[in-house]
């Protein structure tokens, strides 16, 4: 099967470095990559998982109550047997499913046991973690059939989370097995996922997103951060509506879906548009929910680099939360909305933004905490989520 990307990495290469120049010229505080850095600095920090640990270690809740949620789970288990395979090929629904959630699992079992390493200072998760690395990055070469690149872009979230923790943090990964990571990352994961999906649903290009900002990060990739930054920025407003949008919303960028008719159809058919209303939302929340978290994920890494993206992006996001907060707790759905009816199930996806734009910048968002509270702790969704009560619940860093 002859993918787009066969077109050869070095359009690419071409593409990343191209944009990132145009984007400098015109505002070079807000887009450039950071000059150096910061290690680990995928999603969490070092200030970040020292709190983390300073709390487990003190048995305060919800950390502790979330770290022994993590510890328990077979993702964190030391007699986990990785399952590589060189092609990975995923269908639409991951049908077909060969190696589709081996991968994903292996990927957030090496980042489980890279916090539960940091946290409890047991080497064994480091070294099963890099065992899991290694197992994976001595094998796979590609990613195949049509959910290839939402697939590449799950596992690809939690790869460089947990190489980031593992490399920064613990002296037993080998050069060798630092390298070969980096080369699979770079040659395997990179080049799916830095291009996006315009036409698809808006999950999908932002989950991509935040594997290729991630990636960025761990190959200190400035080129590949910034196209990550700007692909980011043209998604969002194309993801989560506010009514300074105009009368109806953004189309994603390169799409081509401009008219409001189009906008209709490519947001589930729904007409009347408010704050905080997703592309998704009337598709259902669950989907909804892997562009919300994926939203805070590329703003939290970029954050730790040095790059605060929160402050363009907080009113969507808050809007966004709320909203679906609002309903997944109960509230009735107007007639207007999805036709009276939606599908709920916004999952583990709230505490990443929550924290950031409730805790650290002081905006009140009373239905989203009630159900990030109600939710704690919140556990892993099975894809790229996991144990964001334990890494970012009250964190202040």
């Amino acid at each position: 099967m002859v993918r787009p990307r066969r077109r050869g990495i070095l359009s690419s290469l071409a593409i990343a470095l191209v944009i990132p120049l145009i984007t400098i010229v015109m505002s070079p505080p807000a887009t450039a990559a950071p000059a150096a850095f910061a290690h680990p600095g995928v999603l969490v920090s070092k200030a970040q998982l020292d709190f983390v640990r300073a709390k487990v270690n003190a048995g305060a809740q919800p950390w502790k109550a979330a770290y022994d949620q993590m510890i328990a789970s077979p993702l964190a288990s030391l007699s986990r047997t990785p399952k590589p395979r060189a092609v990975v090929e995923c269908g639409p629904y991951s049908n077909p499913n060969n190696g589709c959630t081996d991968e994903r699992q292996d990927a957030l079992a090496a980042y489980t046991d890279a916090l539960a390493w940091y946290i409890s200072r047991d080497s064994r998760y480091a070294d099963k973690a890099i065992q899991i690395m290694d197992a994976w990055s001595g094998v796979i070469t590609d990613h195949t059939n049509s959910n290839a690149p939402l697939q590449t872009g799950w596992a690809g979230s939690s790869w460089p989370r947990a190489a980031e923790i593992i490399r920064y943090t613990y002296t037993g990964w080998s050069a060798t097995g630092v390298n070969r990571f980096a080369t699979m990352l770079r040659n395997v994961y990179l080049p799916e996922v830095i291009n996006g999906s315009a036409r698809t649903n808006g999950n999908w290009e932002l989950t991509m997103t935040d594997a290729a900002i991630g990636i960025a990060v761990f190959l200190e990739d400035k080129a590949a951060y910034d196209k990550a930054v700007s692909t980011f920025r043209a998604r969002v407003p194309a993801y989560v509506y506010l009514t300074a949008d105009g009368a109806f919303p953004k189309g994603p960028a390169g799409s081509g879906i401009d008219t409001r008719a189009e906008v209709v159809d490519y947001w589930q058919g729904q007409d009347t548009f408010v704050d905080g209303l997703s592309q998704e939302t009337c598709r259902d929340f669950t989907h909804t929910g892997y562009g919300l978290a994926s939203i805070a994920h590329v703003a939290e890494t970029a954050r730790i680099q040095g790059q605060d993206l929160y402050p363009e992006i907080a009113d969507r996001l808050r809007h966004a939360l709320g909203l679906h907060a609002k309903y997944q707790l109960g509230t009735a759905v107007p007639a207007w909305l999805c036709g009276g009816s939606l599908t709920l199930g916004l999952g583990p996806v709230t505490e990443v933004g929550f924290n950031a734009l409730h805790n650290r910048m002081g905006i009140a968002m009373s239905n989203t905490q009630t159900l990030t509270e109600r939710q704690r702790p919140a556990g892993t969704n099975n894809l790229f989520v996991a144990w964001e009560t334990l890494t970012h619940a009250g964190n202040p860093h």
